[in-house]
């Protein structure tokens, strides 16, 4: 619900950096949602399984494992595309200086 109230915020007037901004808060809640249901399929399998309802869960975990970890591919993807237009965008930042050190003499030989 969140994720669709920014959206009706910034959607439609929105940039490019909103919509991704709201898209990647969408997909950190999917990826929520499908790790807690999931979760709850192995608990309701877990009073009384059968051979049945085991090789259904099987097949759901890998299912929903699968969708989880190309969701978050993507996620990633998204973050690191707008990481660097922010770098981009912004002026490089000018090289870090030494701090000058005093110059120091070698000692004398044979003092």
């Amino acid at each position: 619900m969140a994720a669709i109230a920014a959206f009706a915020r910034h959607g439609p007037k929105g940039a490019r950096g909103s919509f991704v901004t709201v898209r990647l808060r969408l997909a950190r809640y999917l990826g929520l949602a499908l790790e807690l249901q999931l979760a709850a399929d192995i608990l309701s399998t877990a009073i009384a399984p059968s051979w049945e309802q085991i090789g259904k869960l099987a097949v759901i975990a890998l299912i929903r494992t699968g969708l989880n970890y190309f969701l978050m591919l993507e996620t990633r993807h998204e973050e690191d595309q707008i990481d660097a237009e922010k770098r981009k965008a912004s002026p490089p930042s000018p090289p870090p200086t030494q701090p000058s050190r005093p110059a120091v003499k070698p000692p004398a030989v044979g003092s």
